[in-house]
């Protein structure tokens, strides 16, 4: 197995000669004399971790050698860059983070310390690489941040395929966190307008008096705010594609104004009396039930015709299978890396917590549990509890005579009566149930229950704590 390749750009041969010879029994390194003040060129093989010397004996002063991490920032797919300077200055630091420098170090080195460094480095930068590589094996070729091997994702992949060809208003439906602008973005970024800005609006967001202006723009004097004229989103995004986000939230007289635009082709700026010609691709997505919206009359029937020209429903994650282990796996790598912690995965229990789970918020739940999970995690794997996802046992039928899902509901039942009885005491409840106080802690991790008893112990006495407690 070959070595992750290390590179040292260092003009001081004793420093980066004592830097070799220290990490060499563990990396490819490769060593680059270049004076900073003359560029930089990367060695053949892109390294993973770049050591470089901010200052040279031809140039002492850190500015050469910034320009070339600002170089290697812009430049380079990945990877750490640590560096190391003479100076004090508070400003050369924050300087060379804001250019990307993952650590800034003081000379004289302590090169124990640095390797400890690069080993650290290193793994952040693999798990980046093992990220993007999840993310490829997950969704599909082109499918940029889209993941997933379900059926029903194949027919979103379909669908997404089949409308970029062409300039159809879209109408995206779906829960909120299942990806709705995601989706949107991957349709503009793949179709014939790819080239052209990507404008969204989130509808619900923005104050009713304010919304025609922010999608329409206005002249100058038309409003009590600044005099200059203004460009709304629709003339921002010529061209392109205008993503209106909670379209069902669109009050009913910016509802006819917005269809009269999209039947004429063509938008007047608030104030303003020129027609403005629209070039642009709408898709429009809401969490709403658009025809029960036009059935009680909240909603404009001609408008969503026009809008749902091509409607795509996109699943929530509950129904999406094991694509629920894919897309945490994914999250976790870039957690992972962002946070600079080494974790193998998800533990067992963890797996099958995440797929009994409901998952109300969807992947962006997922997506936050997650990266908490990362951060509180003291293990090499996610737990349950680190996810923090309310203990729930996945819903059977109430005759089901599954042998697992029984044993868990009475052993759930008779633990929860223990710490009643015991008032909450880990070793007088293990006591009752006969057990050992680590095989009773063993079960709390099981069923994700160790959480909860402590945070109800925290709140006072009894483990059965009612909403009005709170």
């Amino acid at each position: 197995m070959s070595k992750p390749k290390v590179l040292i750009i260092d003009g001081e041969e004793t420093t980066a000669a004592g830097l070799r010879s220290v990490l060499n029994d563990e990396f490819d390194v490769c060593l680059s004399s270049q004076d900073p003040a003359s560029g930089f060129e990367e060695p053949d093989g892109h390294p993973l971790v770049i050591l470089l010397n901010l200052e040279s004996p031809s140039s002492p002063s850190p500015e050469d050698g910034l320009r070339v991490l600002q170089e290697l920032w812009l430049t380079r797919p990945g990877g750490g860059v640590i560096v190391y300077t003479n100076s004090s200055e508070r400003g050369v630091a924050v300087q060379a983070v804001r250019h990307g420098a993952s650590d800034v170090l003081s000379k004289p080195l302590d090169f124990g310390f640095v390797k400890g460094l690069v080993r650290r480095a290193v793994r952040i930068a693999e798990l980046e690489r093992e990220g993007q590589a999840g993310r490829e094996e997950c969704g599909h070729p082109g499918f940029k941040g889209m993941l997933g091997t379900s059926a029903s994702m194949d027919r979103i992949f379909d669908a997404v395929r089949k409308v970029s060809t062409n300039d159809a208003p879209i109408l995206i439906t779906g829960e909120s966190g299942t990806g709705k602008e995601l989706t949107a973005k991957t349709i503009h970024e793949r179709g014939l307008r790819r080239q052209a800005p990507f404008m969204a609006i989130h509808c619900g967001a923005i104050p009713e008096n304010l919304l025609e202006s922010e999608l329409f723009g206005y002249e100058g004097g038309a409003s009590t705010g600044p005099v200059a004229q203004k460009k709304g989103k629709v003339e921002c995004a010529q061209g392109g594609t205008l993503f209106l986000d909670g379209v069902g939230d669109l009050p009913l007289s910016l509802q006819g104004k917005l269809w009269r635009v999209l039947h004429k082709g063509a938008f007047e700026r608030v104030g303003g009396h020129e027609p403005i010609d629209m070039n642009v691709r709408i898709i429009a997505a809401t969490d709403l039930n658009l025809q029960e919206a036009v059935e009680n009359g909240s909603f404009r029937e001609d408008l969503y015709e026009r809008l749902g020209a091509v409607h795509i429903n996109l699943p929530p994650l509950r129904a999406r299978g094991e694509d629920i282990s894919l897309i945490a796996t994914a999250f976790l790598r870039q957690a992972a890396a962002r946070y600079g912690k080494i974790l193998d995965g998800f533990t067992r229990e963890a797996l099958e917590a995440m797929r009994a789970y409901h998952w109300p918020g969807n992947v962006r739940e997922l997506s936050g549990r997650v990266d908490r999970a990362v951060v509180m995690a003291e293990g090499t794997e996610v737990s349950p509890a680190d996810l923090d996802i309310p203990h729930q046992i996945a819903q059977q039928e109430e005759d089901s005579i599954s042998l697992k899902i029984n044993q868990q509901r009475i052993e759930t039942d008779l633990i929860m009566k223990a710490f009643t009885l015991s008032q909450g005491n880990l070793s007088r409840a293990a006591h009752k149930l006969g057990i050992s106080r680590s095989t009773l802690y063993r079960r709390l991790r099981q069923y994700g229950m160790d959480r909860t008893l402590d945070a109800r112990r925290a709140l006072g006495s009894s483990p059965r704590v009612g909403m009005s407690d709170y």
